[in-house]
């Protein structure tokens, strides 16, 4: 007779009870030992800004060859600084509006009498990011009898050059008893000013940089056609010693084109 399942569930509760309890292996603790270590060291670097490299993408390149090794490092490099510069560009957009409404604020409350740390105050409340602790830490400043304009000194950051702005108003005002309000609207004025040329240069400047990208993109073209036309030139790319030459050479003329192109067109919007 088959047994009866009701009968074994006591028996296989207990089984995996005990499987979850068992201590594991000096093996399996000496594994995790060693990933441990091996992410504490990594976490490390990271903060130092120290970059590790996989080991996979090592044994990889190892494969690919130097020319190929060279090639990928070279677009991979061009492809990530010029992503970290359109997400620096989207941040300075963001922050540079925030900065306005900040400023819109502080002025409207200044305005109406309130003191300089309640309406620095308000103008953290209404922004958000980096605009808003600026504000937070001018305000705390005001309030605490010290600079204002200090708190609104943020190098490093998306828009300092446009906080140095404002804070240079606000010093102004503060050294020589002029009104604050005014000065603030006067800086308001000119980023506002600035924002609208920047805006309207990089809609001019859009065609320009899809050009770019487009003449960047036309050796993966002509290397298309060269292979349906049975001449092999991923052949001769990866597989022959002038491809260990040719590809990286090839590679590094698209990226500085590239780059210099953004380099063109970013000088343009300062």
């Amino acid at each position: 007779m088959s047994p009866d399942i009701g009968s074994l569930a006591p028996a296989l509760a207990c089984v995996g009870s005990a499987v979850l309890v068992a201590p594991p292996s000096a093996g399996r603790r000496r594994f995790e030992r060693l990933f441990a270590r091996t992410r504490h060291a990594r976490k490390t670097l990271s903060r130092w800004g120290i970059r590790v490299v996989p080991p996979a993408m090592i044994f990889g390149a190892l494969l690919a060859g130097p020319g190929v090794s060279v090639a990928a490092v070279l677009v991979t490099a061009t492809v990530v600084f010029r992503r970290r510069r359109a997400r620096m560009t989207r941040l300075r957009i963001a922050d540079s509006a925030q900065l306005l409404d900040g400023l819109d604020a502080v002025i409207g409350e200044l305005r109406v009498g309130a003191h300089p740390s309640a309406a620095a105050q308000v103008a953290a409340a209404e922004t958000a990011g980096e605009v808003a602790r600026a504000f937070a830490v001018s305000a705390a400043r005001s309030r605490l009898g010290g600079s204002g304009a200090e708190g609104l000194r943020r190098p490093g950051t998306a828009v300092a050059r446009e906080f140095a702005c404002v804070a240079a108003a606000w010093q102004l005002a503060e050294r020589h008893g002029l009104a604050l309000a005014e000065l603030l609207a006067a800086a308001r004025l000119d980023l506002l000013g600035r924002k609208r040329f920047r805006d309207r240069t990089r809609a001019a400047l859009a065609g320009a940089r899809a050009t770019a990208t487009v003449l960047a993109l036309l050796p993966l073209l002509g290397i298309g056609l060269g292979q349906l036309m049975g001449a092999s030139p991923l052949r001769v790319l990866f597989l022959s010693p002038a491809g260990t030459v040719l590809l990286p050479l090839g590679s590094a003329l698209t990226c500085a084109g590239l780059l210099w192109a953004d380099a063109i067109t970013d000088r343009a919007l300062r």
